[in-house]
C-alpha cells in the first residue's frame, strides 16, 4: 500500500472516498441525544457540516466504528465522504484512532475502493501519533488471512493518503509516516508466518524465511541445525525436537550497526514451535489444528527484527529463534524423562505439552552466552494466562523495574494491551523436583507465573522482559479493525521500545 500526507483542505480534496472521523460529544444542555461532531481539523468545514446536519441522530450517533457512507456529498471534490464513528470525544486517543482507521479499511476494502483519503483528527492526540496510528491501523486492517482459497479476491488497498491541517511540521509526519508503513508491513509480515499451515512452515521453512528477509533488509543470518544443538547442548531444546522428523532449526540474526555502542545488547528470543501436538501428553483432536500458530513468538522476533534492520536505531539487536516441531513418536521424549540444559540445569519433564519454556531455556541462555545484556522473549506458552487475561491482554513479566518501565511506556505507545503478572519466589517452590533441579511444570493453579518462574531460572540477573501471547497471537473472530487470524501482538511494542533506547 502506497501511503502519502496531503495538506490541503477538505472541500478541494479528489479522491474515491474521504473519511472523517465523528465523535460522540455527549448530552448538553436542552439537547440529550446531540448528533455526533466531527473531530479535529474538518471542525470547520462547512461541507462537512452541512452533510453531518442532514442525518439523524439514529443514523449517526458517533458511536464506535459505526459507519455511514454518502455518495457524491454536496460541496466536496470527493466522490464519496465516508462519516466514521469513533466513539465518546472525552476518551477518544491514538488507541481508538488506530482501530477507528483499520475499521474505514475493512468497511471500504469490500465495496472495490482501492484509495481514499482519511482526514486525521486531532482531539485526543499530537499530530505524529495520529499519523503513525492511522498508517499502522490501515496496514492491519489491509490483511486478509484467505491464502490458499482458490476464488481469493484481491481486495488490498493502493493507496492511503493522510489529509492534514493546521500547524504542523512536514518533515516530522512525513518520517513518522515512513516508520509507521515499516511497522506495519512488518506486523504483517509476521502475521502471514504465522498464517501459514504447518506443512508449509516446517522450522526449516521458516528459516529459509527468516533468512530471504535478512538478506533483503541487511541483517546477518545463521541458521543452525541438529548438530550444532548438540555441540551447544541444548538439552531441552534437543528434548522437544526428538520426537519429530523434521529437523530443528535454530536461527540467529544479528543487527550491528556501526554507529551503536557495544553496550546494550538486546537478545529477541521467540519460541517457535511450527505445529505443537502436544507430543505424549498430546493434545484434544478438537481445535489441534490451531496449533500451527504456536511459532507466533518466533514470528513476532523475526519481524521485529525487519523493522529494526528497516528503522536503523543506534542499539545492537541479537535476534534467536528456536524452531521445531513437537511430535509423538517412538523416539520423543517422555513424562519423566530428566533432560540437562544449555546451562547445566537438571529438568524433570513432568508434561511433554509444556514444551516452549524448555526450547526458551537454550535460547535465553546462549543469548546471554553470545552477550545480551538486556532480555526480551515472546511465546504462546500457556492456556493459563488465557483463563487469566481472556484474549484481550497479553501477560507481561518482568525482573527488573527499570526495563519494565520503559516496556511500559513503549507498549503504551504501540497501542498494544498488556497486563503485568507477578513473579513471586513462592511459585518457585511448585517447580521443585525430588529427581532434578526443577520439574517443568508447577501444577494446575498460576500455571502462566510458574511457567514464567521456569524460565526466569535461565535468565538469572539479566533484565528481563516475558511476553506470553497464548491468547492475544490469534485474533477468534472477525473484528471492524483486524480479520480473524494472527494478529502480530507485542512486534509494535519492542520495536517502540528498541527505537526509544534499550534502557535498564
Amino acid at each position: 500500500m502506497k501511503t502519502a500526507l496531503s495538506f490541503a483542505a477538505p472541500t478541494p480534496i479528489e479522491t474515491d472516498c474521504l473519511a472523517v472521523v465523528v465523535l460522540d460529544e455527549g448530552a448538553v444542555k436542552d439537547q440529550p441525544q446531540p448528533k455526533a461532531q466531527v473531530s479535529g481539523n474538518a471542525a470547520d468545514d462547512q461541507a462537512i457540516h452541512a452533510v453531518l446536519a442532514s442525518l439523524t441522530t439514529e443514523e449517526l450517533s458517533g458511536k464506535i466504528f459505526e459507519m455511514v457512507l454518502v455518495h457524491h456529498p454536496p460541496g466536496l471534490k470527493a466522490k464519496r465522504l465516508l462519516l466514521v464513528g469513533g466513539g465518546k470525544a472525552k476518551s477518544f486517543s491514538a488507541f481508538e484512532l488506530r482501530r477507528v482507521a483499520g475499521a474505514a479499511v475493512r468497511f471500504l476494502k469490500p465495496k472495490g475502493i482501492r484509495s481514499f483519503t482519511f482526514l486525521m483528527p486531532l482531539l485526543g492526540t499530537d499530530p505524529i501519533a495520529a499519523v503513525k496510528a492511522i498508517v499502522e491501523g490501515a496496514f492491519v486492517a489491509d490483511y486478509d488471512p484467505d491464502t490458499y482459497k482458490s476464488d481469493r479476491k484481491d481486495q488490498r488497498l493502493d493507496s492511503l493518503t493522510i489529509a492534514v491541517t493546521g500547524e504542523v511540521q512536514h518533515d516530522a509526519l512525513e518520517a513518522a509516516m515512513e516508520q509507521a508503513c515499516i511497522i506495519g508491513e512488518s506486523q504483517n509480515f509476521t502475521r502471514a508466518l504465522v498464517n501459514e499451515p504447518s506443512n508449509r512452515m516446517t522450522p526449516s521453512m521458516l528459516a529459509e524465511r527468516a533468512w530471504k528477509m535478512a538478506q533483503e533488509v541487511g541483517l546477518g543470518c545463521e541458521v543452525f541445525g541438529a548438530d550444532k544443538l548438540r555441540e551447544l547442548k541444548m538439552g531441552a531444546f534437543l528434548s522437544v525436537a526428538q520426537g519429530s522428523d523434521e529437523e530443528p532449526r535454530l536461527i540467529l540474526m544479528r543487527y550491528e550497526p556501526e554507529d551503536a555502542p557495544e553496550e546494550p545488547v538486546l537478545g529477541l528470543v521467540g519460541k517457535g514451535i511450527t505445529f505443537d501436538s502436544g507430543g505424549i501428553s498430546i493434545k484434544p483432536s478438537e481445535g489441534m489444528e490451531k496449533m500451527k500458530y504456536d511459532m507466533a513468538g518466533g514470528a513476532t522476533m523475526i519481524g521485529a527484527m525487519r523493522a529494526i534492520a528497516l528503522l536503523k536505531p543506534k542499539v545492537r539487536v541479537l535476534g534467536i529463534i528456536c524452531a521445531t516441531e513437537n511430535m509423538p513418536s517412538g523416539k520423543a521424549q517422555k513424562p519423566g524423562d530428566v533432560q540437562i540444559a544449555m546451562s547445566g540445569k537438571s529438568i524433570e519433564v513432568i508434561n511433554t505439552d509444556a514444551e516452549g519454556r524448555l526450547v526458551l531455556a537454550d535460547g535465553l541462555y546462549w543469548a546471554r552466552q553470545l552477550g545480551a545484556t538486556h532480555l526480551i522473549d515472546a511465546a504462546t506458552l500457556t492456556g493459563a494466562v488465557v483463563v487469566a487475561l481472556g484474549h484481550i491482554n497479553a501477560g507481561i513479566f518482568s525482573n527488573n523495574e527499570d526495563m519494565y518501565g520503559c516496556f511500559e511506556q513503549a507498549e503504551k505507545r504501540a497501542g498494544e494491551k498488556m497486563w503485568r503478572m507477578p513473579l513471586d519466589a513462592d511459585y518457585l517452590e511448585l517447580l521443585r523436583s525430588n529427581i532434578a533441579d526443577m520439574m517443568n511444570v508447577g501444577g494446575r493453579w498460576g500455571g502462566a507465573i510458574t511457567a514464567a518462574m521456569f524460565i526466569k531460572e535461565f535468565v538469572e540477573d539479566t533484565p528481563w522482559i516475558h511476553l506470553d501471547i497464548a491468547g492475544t497471537a490469534w485474533v477468534e473472530e472477525n473484528k471492524a479493525w483486524i480479520a480473524k487470524g494472527p494478529s502480530g501482538i507485542a512486534l509494535r511494542s519492542i520495536v517502540e521500545y528498541v527505537v526509544a533506547g534499550v534502557r535498564s
